[in-house]
This record gives structure tokens, C-alpha cells and sequence, in this order.
């Protein structure tokens, strides 16, 4: 079973509380105390007004979903994006969650958005042209009879949460490679409908327009002379060089 498999059945983090009835309230107090508990800080809390520390998204959502008193109903699937800021540096990782019993499809969508951040990392490594990562992306899935939402890209990031360069994770020709050193988030968000998204009245949840169910994934990768490393894993589930 690799990493991916294991997040999306017996997720680490969360395995305790992330079930029926919990809030994604709970989720988030869960993590900021976790953070804390760490001596780190959770990055998004405060980012230009976000006013949690997770972001938690839940079926249609897409994307940025602020955490509140609605309590996961069996079938949902819930993305949790989780960054931190420790010792100077931000890290930036995501997955999608199955709560109670999931319908076929929906698992499918969140084992194609897992397949689509793991065959993205394999093929990363030093002067690899930027624009192989939404090519990939966009292959898999398309062939899985799946879209992916062109509205969010990964970051650089280090000492600062988000900069550049900018990671495009749907088909495209933009220039520059990536180089060893660099650091920077995957993280494709992937819907079973029209790609096309609504952000809400709060300035930050995002939702599909057709309301269609979506998943996404995330690591930080670190680029090297013949792969990647993953920063945002435990060593033992690290791409090798």
C-alpha cells in the first residue's frame, strides 16, 4: 500500500475523529492544537483574514472551505489542506477522506486525484520543463472520465507561504523547468463535472458551479539532481533519488 492508498483508507491524522456527526470545527480545533502542541504556527490562520487553521472541503466544495459547526454526514468526502510554519519555513500538504460509506464513484475521483498528485511527483526532477506536471495531471484524468479545475496551482514556498513559481496542473506550454533546490507544492484539485467554480460571499470557499463532488492532494516536494523528495511525508515514504 503506498502513502497515497493509506491516506485516503486509514488516514494518520485524523483517524481518531474524522467520522459521522464530527464538525469540521472539530477537525480544525484538533489540528491547531496539534500544531501548537509542536511549537509551530498553522499558516492559513490570519493569512489575509482566513480565520482557521485548516481549510476543510466537503463534497462540492472545491477548495478553501472554512471550517464550521456543519457536521459530516455519511458519503461525504472531505478534503483537509494542512500548513504549518515551524522553525521559518511553511509546508504546505492536503488529502481527501472517505466518511462512512462512500458510493463508488466518489472513491474513485479520490483514488484518481491520488494517483494524479503521485504520477505528477514521479516524473519531477532537475530541468524537467514546469509544464509536464499539468500535462500528466490532465491525462489521468481525463482518461478516468474526470476534470480538473484550472483555478488553483501549486506554489513555491519556503520562508514565504506562496510564491513563485507557479505550478499549472492542467494541460499547458508554459515555460521554465523546474532546477535542483527548488521547492514548491503539487496539488490538483480534480471534480467529476464542469470545471468551472463559485467563490462564496465569505471571499474563500470555493464550490464547484455545477455543484459536482471534488478531491485534491498536496505535498511539498523538494527537486533533486534525479527526482523529488517529498517533504511533507515521514522519511519511510520518500520517492527515492
Amino acid at each position: 500500500m503506498n502513502i497515497y492508498q493509506k491516506t485516503v483508507t486509514s488516514p494518520e491524522n485524523f483517524e481518531v475523529i474524522l467520522k459521522i456527526g464530527v464538525t469540521t470545527d472539530e477537525l480544525d480545533a484538533v489540528a491547531h492544537s496539534a500544531c501548537i502542541s509542536f511549537g509551530a504556527y498553522p499558516s492559513p490562520l490570519n493569512y489575509s483574514g482566513f480565520p482557521k487553521s485548516i481549510c476543510t472541503s466537503v463534497n462540492n466544495i472545491a477548495c478553501h472551505g472554512i471550517p464550521d459547526s456543519r457536521k459530516l454526514k455519511n458519503g461525504d468526502i472531505i478534503s483537509v489542506d494542512v500548513s504549518v510554519f515551524y522553525k521559518g519555513f511553511h509546508g504546505d500538504c492536503a488529502a481527501t477522506y472517505l466518511v462512512g460509506n462512500v458510493d463508488d464513484k466518489a472513491k474513485r475521483l479520490v483514488e484518481v486525484a491520488a494517483l494524479c498528485l503521485q504520477k505528477a511527483i514521479d516524473i519531477c526532477r532537475h530541468e524537467q520543463p514546469f509544464c509536464a506536471i499539468g500535462k500528466i495531471i490532465s491525462n489521468i484524468a481525463q482518461s478516468h472520465g474526470f476534470s480538473v479545475i484550472p483555478a488553483f496551482c501549486g506554489h513555491g514556498i519556503g520562508s514565504i507561504f506562496h510564491g513563485p513559481p507557479s505550478i499549472l496542473h492542467f494541460d499547458n506550454n508554459e515555460k521554465g523547468q523546474m532546477l535542483k533546490g527548488m521547492i514548491f507544492t503539487i496539488e490538483p484539485v480534480i471534480c467529476e463535472g464542469n470545471p468551472d467554480i463559485l467563490i462564496l460571499e465569505d471571499g474563500w470557499t470555493a464550490t464547484t458551479e455545477d455543484y459536482s463532488r471534488s478531491a485534491q492532494f498536496e505535498h511539498t516536494i523538494l527537486i533533486t539532481q534525479n527526482g523529488a523528495e517529498i517533504l511533507t511525508v515521514s522519511d519511510v515514504f520518500k520517492t527515492q533519488e
